[in-house]
């Protein structure tokens, strides 16, 4: 997802430059006074405490004004905890724009803490405005941003830890993942947690199966006793005492761990609900196809709040990496996907292109072209994320909701008198 909201602005006069090269444990730092006083440099633990006394060492030495950091970190702990410091005006240097620096001055490969610093003092001092200050977002979006892009690394945990179970299942117990089609499911997790092995399950009553399978929900009778009937003669995978008992451990082990991780992701799927029924933008969002309580809150994380961000949907196409980039050479033309973007920002414009298909009539047709003129899925769907981009960031920057009926009434008056309206 975004890292942060960044938005061109004003600059204040700053009283002095600070570069700070973040580590894991301390953070050097270099400061130069904008009136041409001593450079000063040394060391800051990372700790609230050694930061709070650092800052206010700071504020003393230049009277409260304001004053331009430059660090290599465009989210984490030390850029959230200088933020809460109003003098502090913080401009995140994207790793590869110093290592480039670092390179232009530096080809031998040398590289320090101290001398990065200074670098990066040197780029905010030299090239500031090339760099854009940190400007956050109101609180209900930044929520929305860590919330959203939490819940999917649960989500990708939980899909590895279902990976494992089946792999484990096919080893063993593999009866299992024809009576169920997701391994991760409830009835599946407490199925597993009550027969860990076929020998287990054989010895059950079938009225005791026949129980359990109503109560999770399986009412269909003829499929109950169907899958009764098949739980006797079943032949058992293997029969070496080696496998079965480390096999039933790990199954053991990874249903304890997919049982917690789907309460916390029915927890975070609450969260994100109550959050972004209350988001101003969220009636204009939930307006497209496709888009509903899944991918609206992802939608809106990407895009934030400050309408200023994007000065076009040229810029908002790039910025996600949907748009293509072209590299030329000479007479040699290439052209490929952007490389350096967020990737879950992409990730999500991509996943709700395609969602979109399902709900509208024209974006179907338009993913099917491309597939018919010879274009991958993957790239026909980024073409279509391409197209519903311009849509997406012309109601955005209106703060109005998408209508497909007026979309298809401009398309048509524009492409008519062209006689190419099947192209739409």
């Amino acid at each position: 997802m975004a890292e942060q909201n960044l938005a061109a602005c004003p600059e204040p006069k700053f009283a002095a430059y600070v570069g700070i090269d973040w580590a894991d444990q301390k953070h050097d730092w270099a400061w130069q006074p904008t009136d041409g006083g001593p450079k000063r440099m040394g060391q800051l633990a990372h700790t609230p405490d050694a930061i709070h006394t650092w800052v206010g060492q700071v504020s003393a030495a230049f009277g409260d004004q304001p004053v331009a950091v430059a660090l290599e970190q465009s989210r984490g702990p030390l850029l959230y905890q200088l933020m809460k410091y109003p003098n502090l005006v913080l401009y995140p240097v994207h790793p590869s724009t110093l290592a480039s620096y670092r390179q232009s001055w530096r080809p031998s490969g040398a590289k320090n803490d101290p001398s990065d610093t200074g670098l990066l003092l040197d780029l905010l001092q030299r090239h500031r405005d090339k760099l854009r200050s940190l400007q956050p977002d109101t609180v209900a979006t930044r929520t929305l941003q860590f919330l959203v892009e939490e819940r999917r690394q649960w989500v990708d945990d939980r899909t590895c830890f279902g990976h494992r179970l089946t792999a484990c299942l096919k080893l063993y117990y593999p009866q299992v993942l024809d009576w169920f089609d997701d391994v991760t499911a409830p009835i599946t997790l407490d199925w597993l947690e009550r027969w860990p092995t076929l020998e287990q399950l054989q010895r059950a009553r079938p009225a005791t199966i026949e129980q359990f399978l109503k109560e999770h929900g399986r009412r269909d009778a003829d499929k109950v006793h169907q899958q009764l009937q098949q739980i006797q003669p079943a032949r058992p995978a293997v029969t070496d005492a080696a496998v079965i008992d480390s096999c039933r451990l790990n199954l053991q082990t990874l249903v304890g761990q997919l049982k917690p991780l789907r309460e916390a992701i029915a927890g975070y799927d609450r969260q994100i609900e109550s959050v972004v029924q209350a988001h101003p933008d969220f009636v204009i969002i939930d307006s497209f196809p496709g888009a509903g309580l899944a991918m609206a809150p992802r939608l809106i994380a990407a895009l934030g709040t400050q309408r200023d961000r994007f000065d076009s949907a040229s810029s908002l196409q790039c910025f996600s990496g949907i748009a293509p980039v072209t590299s030329q050479s000479g007479r040699q033309c290439w052209i490929h996907w952007r490389w350096a973007c967020p990737k879950f920002v992409r990730q999500t414009f991509h996943e709700w292109a395609q969602h979109s298909m399902k709900k509208c009539e024209w974006a179907r047709s338009f993913y099917q072209r491309q597939r018919d003129a010879g274009k991958s899925h993957h790239a026909a769907v980024r073409a279509l994320a391409f197209k519903w981009l311009r849509i997406l960031f012309r109601c955005w920057k209106d703060r109005v909701p998408y209508d497909e009926a007026k979309y298809l009434r401009s398309v048509r008056d524009r492409l008519v008198p062209k006689n190419i309206l099947k192209t739409i």
